[in-house]
Protein backbone atom coordinates (compact mmCIF):
# COMPACT_ATOMS: atom_id res chain seq x y z
CA UNK A 1 0.00 0.00 0.00
CA UNK A 2 1.28 3.46 -0.93
CA UNK A 3 1.36 5.84 2.02
CA UNK A 4 -0.07 9.26 1.11
CA UNK A 5 2.50 11.97 1.79
CA UNK A 6 1.30 15.12 3.49
CA UNK A 7 3.14 18.09 1.99
CA UNK A 8 4.43 20.51 4.62
CA UNK A 9 3.57 24.23 4.84
CA UNK A 10 1.61 24.23 1.58
CA UNK A 11 -0.14 27.56 2.18
CA UNK A 12 3.13 29.27 3.08
CA UNK A 13 4.90 27.82 0.03
CA UNK A 14 2.20 29.06 -2.34
CA UNK A 15 1.97 32.51 -0.73
CA UNK A 16 5.70 33.17 -0.95
CA UNK A 17 6.58 31.32 -4.16
CA UNK A 18 3.84 32.04 -6.71
CA UNK A 19 4.09 35.78 -7.27
CA UNK A 20 3.46 35.71 -11.04
CA UNK A 21 0.76 33.18 -12.00
CA UNK A 22 1.85 33.23 -15.66
CA UNK A 23 5.45 32.52 -14.73
CA UNK A 24 7.74 29.48 -14.83
CA UNK A 25 8.32 27.62 -11.59
CA UNK A 26 10.50 24.73 -10.48
CA UNK A 27 9.79 22.08 -7.89
CA UNK A 28 13.25 20.60 -7.48
CA UNK A 29 12.11 17.83 -5.14
CA UNK A 30 8.75 16.82 -6.58
CA UNK A 31 8.55 13.48 -4.77
CA UNK A 32 5.04 12.12 -5.20
CA UNK A 33 3.76 15.55 -6.25
CA UNK A 34 2.09 16.98 -3.14
CA UNK A 35 3.48 20.51 -3.36
CA UNK A 36 3.50 20.48 -7.16
CA UNK A 37 -0.21 19.68 -7.26
CA UNK A 38 -0.98 22.78 -5.21
CA UNK A 39 1.42 24.97 -7.21
CA UNK A 40 -0.31 23.88 -10.43
CA UNK A 41 -3.68 24.91 -8.98
CA UNK A 42 -2.35 28.42 -8.34
CA UNK A 43 -0.53 29.16 -11.60
CA UNK A 44 -2.39 30.42 -14.65
CA UNK A 45 -3.06 28.30 -17.77
CA UNK A 46 -0.04 29.95 -19.40
CA UNK A 47 2.15 29.23 -16.39
CA UNK A 48 4.57 26.31 -16.34
CA UNK A 49 5.96 24.01 -13.69
CA UNK A 50 9.20 22.05 -14.08
CA UNK A 51 9.47 19.11 -11.70
CA UNK A 52 12.73 17.33 -10.83
CA UNK A 53 13.56 14.30 -8.72
CA UNK A 54 16.02 11.41 -8.77
CA UNK A 55 13.66 8.81 -7.32
CA UNK A 56 12.10 6.98 -10.28
CA UNK A 57 9.34 5.36 -8.24
CA UNK A 58 8.28 8.71 -6.77
CA UNK A 59 8.34 10.29 -10.23
CA UNK A 60 6.01 7.60 -11.54
CA UNK A 61 3.48 8.50 -8.85
CA UNK A 62 3.95 12.23 -9.51
CA UNK A 63 3.31 11.78 -13.24
CA UNK A 64 -0.03 10.12 -12.53
CA UNK A 65 -0.97 12.76 -10.00
CA UNK A 66 -0.10 15.72 -12.24
CA UNK A 67 -1.29 14.27 -15.56
CA UNK A 68 -4.48 16.39 -15.57
CA UNK A 69 -2.37 19.53 -16.04
CA UNK A 70 -1.04 18.29 -19.38
CA UNK A 71 1.90 20.10 -20.97
CA UNK A 72 1.86 22.83 -18.31
CA UNK A 73 3.97 20.41 -16.28
CA UNK A 74 7.31 18.96 -17.35
CA UNK A 75 8.73 16.13 -15.20
CA UNK A 76 12.42 15.28 -15.48
CA UNK A 77 14.53 12.69 -13.66
CA UNK A 78 17.47 14.75 -12.50
CA UNK A 79 18.91 16.23 -9.32
CA UNK A 80 18.09 19.81 -8.40
CA UNK A 81 21.86 20.29 -8.13
CA UNK A 82 21.87 20.09 -11.95
CA UNK A 83 19.05 22.59 -12.43
CA UNK A 84 21.19 24.95 -14.49
CA UNK A 85 21.87 22.19 -17.03
CA UNK A 86 18.23 21.08 -17.04
CA UNK A 87 16.97 24.59 -17.79
CA UNK A 88 19.53 25.09 -20.53
CA UNK A 89 18.53 21.77 -22.07
CA UNK A 90 14.87 22.77 -22.36
CA UNK A 91 15.57 26.32 -23.51
CA UNK A 92 14.70 28.17 -20.30
CA UNK A 93 17.08 30.90 -19.19
CA UNK A 94 15.52 31.97 -15.89
CA UNK A 95 12.46 31.12 -13.81
CA UNK A 96 10.11 32.98 -11.47
CA UNK A 97 10.44 30.65 -8.52
CA UNK A 98 12.30 27.59 -7.26
CA UNK A 99 11.10 25.38 -4.44
CA UNK A 100 12.93 22.62 -2.54
CA UNK A 101 11.54 20.36 0.18
CA UNK A 102 14.59 18.60 1.57
CA UNK A 103 12.68 16.10 3.70
CA UNK A 104 11.99 12.41 3.24
CA UNK A 105 8.56 11.58 1.84
CA UNK A 106 6.15 9.22 3.57
CA UNK A 107 6.37 7.02 0.48
CA UNK A 108 10.15 6.65 0.83
CA UNK A 109 9.94 5.92 4.54
CA UNK A 110 6.95 3.59 4.53
CA UNK A 111 6.55 2.08 1.08
CA UNK A 112 9.81 2.15 -0.88
CA UNK A 113 11.35 -0.92 0.77
CA UNK A 114 14.84 0.60 0.70
CA UNK A 115 15.69 0.59 4.38
CA UNK A 116 15.11 4.27 5.13
CA UNK A 117 13.05 3.36 8.20
CA UNK A 118 14.58 1.88 11.33
CA UNK A 119 11.19 0.35 12.19
CA UNK A 120 11.17 -2.22 9.37
CA UNK A 121 13.27 -5.16 8.28
CA UNK A 122 14.28 -4.09 4.77
CA UNK A 123 17.42 -4.27 2.61
CA UNK A 124 19.85 -1.59 3.76
CA UNK A 125 19.85 0.38 0.51
CA UNK A 126 18.91 4.05 1.16
CA UNK A 127 19.59 5.17 -2.40
CA UNK A 128 17.18 7.81 -3.64
CA UNK A 129 18.38 7.11 -7.17
CA UNK A 130 18.31 3.37 -7.78
CA UNK A 131 20.47 3.77 -10.87
CA UNK A 132 23.43 4.87 -8.77
CA UNK A 133 25.88 2.43 -7.23
CA UNK A 134 26.87 2.51 -3.59
CA UNK A 135 24.21 1.32 -1.15
CA UNK A 136 24.06 1.99 2.58
CA UNK A 137 24.95 -1.66 3.16
CA UNK A 138 28.10 -1.29 1.11
CA UNK A 139 29.07 1.83 3.03
CA UNK A 140 28.39 0.32 6.45
CA UNK A 141 30.30 -2.86 5.65
CA UNK A 142 33.39 -1.36 4.01
CA UNK A 143 34.03 2.03 5.58
CA UNK A 144 36.76 2.32 8.22
CA UNK A 145 35.76 2.77 11.85
CA UNK A 146 37.29 6.24 11.96
CA UNK A 147 35.54 7.40 8.82
CA UNK A 148 32.22 6.01 10.05
CA UNK A 149 32.69 7.87 13.31
CA UNK A 150 33.34 11.04 11.33
CA UNK A 151 30.22 10.59 9.19
CA UNK A 152 28.03 10.03 12.23
CA UNK A 153 29.32 13.22 13.82
CA UNK A 154 29.58 15.40 10.71
CA UNK A 155 26.20 14.44 9.24
CA UNK A 156 24.13 13.93 12.39
CA UNK A 157 26.11 15.31 15.33
CA UNK A 158 25.69 11.93 17.02
CA UNK A 159 27.34 12.13 20.45
CA UNK A 160 27.75 8.33 20.55
CA UNK A 161 29.49 8.23 17.15
CA UNK A 162 32.66 6.55 18.37
CA UNK A 163 30.80 3.85 20.30
CA UNK A 164 28.42 3.14 17.41
CA UNK A 165 31.24 2.99 14.85
CA UNK A 166 33.13 0.47 16.97
CA UNK A 167 30.00 -1.65 17.43
CA UNK A 168 29.30 -1.66 13.68
CA UNK A 169 32.82 -2.81 12.84
CA UNK A 170 32.64 -5.59 15.44
CA UNK A 171 29.19 -6.69 14.28
CA UNK A 172 30.05 -6.83 10.57
CA UNK A 173 32.93 -9.20 11.34
CA UNK A 174 30.29 -11.80 12.24
CA UNK A 175 28.30 -11.24 9.02
CA UNK A 176 27.67 -8.28 6.70
CA UNK A 177 25.04 -5.84 8.00
CA UNK A 178 22.46 -5.95 5.23
CA UNK A 179 19.13 -5.07 6.84
CA UNK A 180 17.79 -1.84 8.31
CA UNK A 181 16.35 -3.57 11.36
CA UNK A 182 19.65 -5.23 12.25
CA UNK A 183 21.45 -1.89 12.08
CA UNK A 184 18.72 -0.17 14.10
CA UNK A 185 18.81 -2.81 16.83
CA UNK A 186 22.59 -2.64 16.95
CA UNK A 187 22.52 1.12 17.53
CA UNK A 188 19.69 0.78 20.03
CA UNK A 189 21.63 -1.71 22.15
CA UNK A 190 24.91 0.20 21.79
CA UNK A 191 23.69 3.53 23.16
CA UNK A 192 23.19 3.22 26.94
CA UNK A 193 19.45 2.93 27.64
CA UNK A 194 19.48 5.82 30.13
CA UNK A 195 20.67 8.05 27.28
CA UNK A 196 18.00 7.03 24.77
CA UNK A 197 16.11 10.07 23.44
CA UNK A 198 12.58 10.43 24.80
CA UNK A 199 10.80 11.38 21.58
CA UNK A 200 12.75 9.61 18.85
CA UNK A 201 14.32 6.25 18.11
CA UNK A 202 17.97 6.03 19.22
CA UNK A 203 19.00 5.06 15.67
CA UNK A 204 17.49 8.21 14.11
CA UNK A 205 20.76 10.10 13.83
CA UNK A 206 22.71 7.08 12.57
CA UNK A 207 20.19 6.51 9.78
CA UNK A 208 20.22 10.22 8.94
CA UNK A 209 24.01 10.30 8.64
CA UNK A 210 24.21 7.20 6.48
CA UNK A 211 21.39 8.37 4.19
CA UNK A 212 23.05 11.77 3.75
CA UNK A 213 26.38 10.13 2.90
CA UNK A 214 24.87 7.64 0.43
CA UNK A 215 22.97 10.35 -1.46
CA UNK A 216 25.50 13.21 -1.17
CA UNK A 217 22.70 15.35 0.21
CA UNK A 218 24.72 18.18 1.72
CA UNK A 219 26.99 18.38 -1.33
CA UNK A 220 23.92 18.65 -3.57
CA UNK A 221 22.48 21.47 -1.47
CA UNK A 222 25.76 23.37 -1.53
CA UNK A 223 26.15 22.95 -5.30
CA UNK A 224 22.58 24.10 -5.91
CA UNK A 225 22.93 27.19 -3.71
CA UNK A 226 25.96 28.31 -5.70
CA UNK A 227 23.83 28.40 -8.86
CA UNK A 228 20.36 29.36 -7.66
CA UNK A 229 20.50 33.20 -7.78
CA UNK A 230 21.49 33.30 -11.45
CA UNK A 231 18.58 31.00 -12.39
CA UNK A 232 15.94 33.45 -11.16
CA UNK A 233 14.45 36.50 -12.85
CA UNK A 234 14.56 39.79 -10.98
CA UNK A 235 11.89 39.46 -8.30
CA UNK A 236 12.03 35.67 -8.54
CA UNK A 237 11.99 33.71 -5.30
CA UNK A 238 13.70 30.69 -3.81
CA UNK A 239 11.89 28.78 -1.04
CA UNK A 240 13.60 25.94 0.82
CA UNK A 241 12.14 23.73 3.54
CA UNK A 242 14.74 21.92 5.63
CA UNK A 243 14.35 19.53 8.54
CA UNK A 244 17.61 19.44 10.43
CA UNK A 245 20.28 21.92 11.44
CA UNK A 246 22.89 20.83 8.87
CA UNK A 247 20.58 21.55 5.93
CA UNK A 248 19.25 24.76 7.43
CA UNK A 249 22.74 25.98 8.22
CA UNK A 250 23.77 25.72 4.56
CA UNK A 251 20.69 27.63 3.44
CA UNK A 252 21.03 30.30 6.12
CA UNK A 253 24.72 30.81 5.36
CA UNK A 254 23.99 31.18 1.64
CA UNK A 255 21.31 33.77 2.34
CA UNK A 256 23.71 35.78 4.52
CA UNK A 257 26.45 35.54 1.89
CA UNK A 258 24.10 36.81 -0.82
CA UNK A 259 23.09 39.79 1.30
CA UNK A 260 26.71 40.70 2.08
CA UNK A 261 27.39 40.69 -1.66
CA UNK A 262 24.42 42.94 -2.38
CA UNK A 263 26.55 45.49 -4.19
CA UNK A 264 27.84 43.00 -6.75
CA UNK A 265 26.62 42.52 -10.31
CA UNK A 266 24.61 40.59 -11.25
CA UNK A 267 22.54 41.30 -8.15
CA UNK A 268 22.01 38.50 -5.68
CA UNK A 269 19.29 37.86 -3.10
CA UNK A 270 17.71 39.15 0.09
CA UNK A 271 15.97 37.04 2.73
CA UNK A 272 12.28 37.80 3.19
CA UNK A 273 11.97 36.30 6.68
CA UNK A 274 15.12 36.68 8.78
CA UNK A 275 14.28 33.89 11.22
CA UNK A 276 12.58 31.55 8.78
CA UNK A 277 9.02 30.28 8.91
CA UNK A 278 7.70 27.40 11.02
CA UNK A 279 4.52 25.36 10.54
CA UNK A 280 1.45 26.47 12.45
CA UNK A 281 0.56 24.64 15.66
CA UNK A 282 -2.49 23.22 13.89
CA UNK A 283 -0.31 21.72 11.16
CA UNK A 284 2.16 20.27 13.65
CA UNK A 285 -0.74 18.66 15.53
CA UNK A 286 -2.14 17.28 12.28
CA UNK A 287 1.21 16.19 10.85
CA UNK A 288 3.85 15.55 13.55
CA UNK A 289 6.57 15.09 10.90
CA UNK A 290 6.30 18.80 10.13
CA UNK A 291 7.52 19.80 13.60
CA UNK A 292 11.18 20.11 12.63
CA UNK A 293 10.50 21.96 9.37
CA UNK A 294 11.74 25.48 8.74
CA UNK A 295 11.19 27.38 5.50
CA UNK A 296 13.50 30.13 4.32
CA UNK A 297 12.66 32.38 1.41
CA UNK A 298 14.90 34.74 -0.56
CA UNK A 299 14.09 37.09 -3.43
CA UNK A 300 16.37 38.18 -6.23
CA UNK A 301 16.60 41.96 -6.44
Amino acid sequence: MIIAHQPVMVDEVIAYLVTTPEGIYVDGTVGTGGHSLEICKRIAPKGRLICLDIDSASLQLARKRLALFGDRVKIIKESYAELDKVLKGIGVERVNGIFLDLGMSSYQLESSGRGFSFMKDEPLDMRMDQERTGTASRLVNTISMERLRGLLWDYAEERWAKLIARAVVEERRKAPISSSLRLARLVETTIPRRHHPRKRHPATKTFQAIRIAVNRELQNIAEFLEKAPLLLVNGGRLAVISYHSLEDRLVKQAFRRWEREEGTRPPLMRALEKKGLKPSQAEMDRNPRSRSAIMRVAERD
